[in-house]
């Protein structure tokens, strides 16, 4: 069953498709009696979003998309902590921080070892059992 969408209309001629306000015709957005709130909403979202940019910029953080950007996340909050008096809770912290990198050295080691091997598969040729991936050689 299709849930009835937003009755206004959009500058393209479609319907706007978010969900209706119980016992109305319009979304949230779109909801006359909703505007003063809706322009508030959309001021509080540019200040947030705003902020965000200016944090990313700071903090050098480009979301979460990829392990060295979560690393970089666990990074600046164990620096933050670290400046902190010592207590229970910052210990606490600290040994998290160091699991959470340590999953993420797992993680990209592990990662790291597929991209050979798919390399591998993709050249045609055969990874020969025994093979010492980079991670694995003795320095």
């Amino acid at each position: 069953m299709v849930s009835p969408s937003c009755a206004h209309p959009m500058p393209d001629g479609r319907r706007c498709r978010a969900p209706l306000l119980r016992d109305g015709q319009f979304c949230f957005w779109h909801e006359p009696g909703k505007a003063e709130e809706a322009q508030e909403a959309r001021r509080l979202g540019g200040m947030r979003r705003g902020r965000e940019r200016t944090l990313a910029v700071a903090y050098d953080l480009t979301g979460l998309g990829s392990i060295e950007a979560i690393r970089r996340l666990v990074e600046i909050a164990l620096f933050d902590v670290l400046g902190l008096e010592n207590s229970v809770a910052r210990a606490r912290v600290l040994i998290s921080g160091a699991l959470a990198a340590a999953k993420l050295l797992e993680t990209g080691e592990l990662a790291e070892r597929i991209a050979t091997l798919e390399a591998a598969l993709a050249s045609g040729r055969a990874v020969a059992p025994g093979t010492v991936f980079p991670e694995e050689s003795t320095p």
